[in-house]
């Protein structure tokens, strides 16, 4: 809790100088409570792809520099407006534009979710985006069921192992990609029905292969550049290919043809609280109805201290990790 002398805190500012090896670790105020924005004491913080390219410059949201870095946390309300709904102690997860990697942040009202006791910090900071894009794309972009085979590309990723609990929910055929034994064998733990290392030169054909010759009804990318490209080698007719994300670094150029051939449907997957107030809170419910079923369970890596934010940038961008990276502060 915020002692009534504590004015300052310890934070991660990305400066006139973008990437990640020009972040500096620094003292700034704490901010304060408005109407309609309250303060939390940050207990966790998770990392996405999109931090890399915030950092970089190269995101489609682009803060005034210098900005404090960070957009998915958890934590304990400390401050609030006096016509807030929320009240100090409450204990919340949000996404924020930017801020979130330090020890307190201003929250937007209607961004926060009140976390279940169930769930540690740590994993509460896993829901806010992973966690909403996936059940938006597979219960919004497209509605997901018994009849459909979902290829989940990245799927040991954050965001790919929380599509394939959802898709897995929905009583779907889970196809899942990654690079190695590990990563399968993880999204198979977690409702995958077909594990298919994406280094093999054959993926599609196993694609293929598990599916009757028919391909996947929908494909979950949040890679991009080739293995979008190649998805639609694989994509059954009447499919739909949802683009999530660009983990690659490469916008995926894709070739209209095999659409056309497969009757197929290409669709981006884009929320945010001021267009899509309706649907988030649809989907906010939905995903805690999956909570208490016991058909969610985020997997965390929280080795990393906020002070070592570069190392865990570092293991977000090679891939290496599974699971939601996230700093605890």
């Amino acid at each position: 809790m915020r002692s009534a002398t504590q004015n300052s805190m310890n934070c991660w500012i990305s400066g006139e100088k973008t990437g990640a090896d020009n972040l500096a670790f620094e003292t700034r105020p704490i901010p304060t409570a408005e109407p309609g924005k309250m303060v939390i004491r940050v207990h966790a913080a998770a990392l996405n792809f999109s931090d890399l390219l915030m950092i970089d410059g190269k995101y489609q949201v682009r803060p005034p520099r210098p900005f404090i870095a960070g957009q998915e946390v958890a934590g304990v309300v400390v401050e609030v407006d006096a016509e807030s709904r929320w009240k100090v102690g409450d204990r919340v997860a949000s996404k924020v534009f930017w801020g979130g990697f330090a020890e307190f942040v201003q929250v937007r009202e209607d961004m926060a979710m009140a976390l279940p006791d169930a769930l540690d910090f740590a994993e509460g900071a896993a829901l806010p985006v992973v966690y909403m894009t996936s059940i938006v794309a597979l219960h919004d972009s497209v509605q997901v069921g018994p009849r459909d085979a979902v290829l989940i590309h990245a799927a040991a990723g954050g965001v790919g192992l929380a599509a394939v609990e959802i898709a897995h929910a929905a009583g779907a055929r889970v196809l899942a990609t990654a690079g190695s034994r590990e990563k399968l064998d993880l999204a198979v733990k977690h409702g995958a029905d077909v594990a298919i290392n994406y280094k093999d030169d054959d993926w599609k054909d196993q694609v293929k292969a598990a599916t009757d010759g028919k391909g996947a009804s929908v494909i979950f990318d949040p890679v991009g550049g080739g293995v979008a490209v190649q998805s639609l080698r694989c994509i059954a007719r009447f499919g739909t290919l949802l683009i999530v994300g660009f983990a690659s670094g490469k916008i995926a150029q894709l070739p209209s043809n095999y659409l056309l051939l497969n009757s197929a449907t290409a669709k981006g997957v884009l929320w945010d609280h001021d267009r899509d107030g309706p649907l988030v809170e649809r989907m906010t419910a939905k995903l805690w109805d999956l909570l208490e079923q016991g058909k969610i369970n985020p997997v965390v890596n929280s080795k990393f201290a906020l002070a070592e934010l570069p190392a865990a940038l570092e293991a977000l961008g090679s891939r290496g990790s599974v699971g939601k990276l996230v700093l605890t502060v």
